[in-house]
């Protein structure tokens, strides 16, 4: 057999495997999505779609929740690689009790997409504002943002401080950091080969036997399969541009600077002992340096708190609300 065949063989042989491989993968994630037993199914819980144009022509997807009382309004704002479904249990929770604002970020969900360079967190702190403007024109707010979503927040109350303490009265930060992530999140450290490997790499990739490295990374110890299997539905649906294209953020990441004015709003950290994204040490960080904040700690669980401890998240917004009254 010549060279030529030889790797023509094994090159057949590699995409024969990886199709086996990735149709095994949806056999098991479809028989997953079985036993989950949902009395309400992730991803069914919707509101009519609202489009919100950036102030750089990204359009934004945007659903509300009405409520009988109008204020406050709560706006959610996800984390990377996720969209809105990330909220799945707080929405049912708290729908038709209080007005919320969900927002598909950026390149995320069925927002528009943005590229390399205006996939910053000051271009996410000015849609998250554009928001507020234009779908939340009055009274108390009271924003909750996971993970990037809550560096967003961050970021906006550095660069709009005079939200804070006035229209935004509570703020509720999930698995998140305000830097020095890189030092000590090894889920982020062992994104580094898979970004430089390349897209199409990436894209299977992510699909080989993702289900075991979301468990890993994403999820504590304990985490029930039906919420693995939601941060991993989840994440596959976000495209490998979203890896490329926000990782920068994370590098060199410094929110410091807006902490003390987010601090004029009621503010509570949220972190969970076993996230390897996120680790409790930047959430027991973030409670030391906004003024007067509160630290709640869950114990086991991992980065996708929303899902793993999804009770706790809703009790913690709710004191938040009733603080606010």
């Amino acid at each position: 057999m010549t060279k030529t065949a030889r790797i023509a063989t094994t090159a057949g042989a590699f995409v024969a495997a990886g199709a086996v491989a990735t149709l095994l993968n949806g056999r098991q994630r479809t028989q997953r999505r079985r036993r989950r037993g949902e009395d309400v199914e992730f991803g069914s819980v919707r509101s009519s779609p609202v489009t919100v144009m950036s102030s750089d022509g990204v359009p934004l997807n945007v659903e509300i929740d009405e409520a009988e009382r109008k204020t406050p309004t709560i706006v959610f704002l996800h984390g990377w690689v996720e969209d809105i479904d990330v909220w799945h249990y707080q929405r049912l929770a708290l729908r038709g009790r209080v007005r919320m604002v969900f927002v598909d970020l950026r390149s995320h969900g069925r927002s528009g997409r943005s590229y390399a360079d205006s996939s910053g967190f000051a271009e996410l702190a000015d849609d998250a504002a554009t928001v507020i403007k234009q779908l939340v024109p009055r009274g108390p707010i009271v924003l909750v943002g996971h993970s990037m979503g809550g560096m967003t927040i961050m970021e906006l109350a550095r660069s709009r401080p005079e939200l804070f303490g006035g229209r935004v009265k509570g703020v509720v930060l999930v698995g998140t950091s305000a830097g020095r992530l890189m030092r000590s999140s090894p889920g982020l450290r062992h994104l580094v080969p898979l970004l430089r490997a390349g897209a199409p790499l990436l894209d299977w990739g992510r699909r080989f036997n993702s289900y075991s490295v979301i468990r890993r990374w994403g999820l504590g110890p304990n985490a029930q399969e039906r919420h693995v299997d939601m941060a991993n539905e989840m994440i596959l649906r976000a495209p490998t541009h979203v890896l490329m294209d926000f990782y920068p953020n994370f590098v060199s990441l410094d929110l410091t600077s807006g902490l003390a004015d987010l601090g004029k709003a009621r503010t509570v950290v949220i972190g969970g002992t076993a996230d390897m994204l996120t680790p409790i040490k930047h959430s027991r960080r973030l409670a030391d340096q906004i003024p007067d904040a509160k630290l709640v700690v869950l114990e086991d669980v991992g980065h996708m708190v929303m899902f793993e401890d999804h009770q706790a998240v809703t009790k913690t917004i709710e004191d938040v609300l009733e603080d606010i009254q």
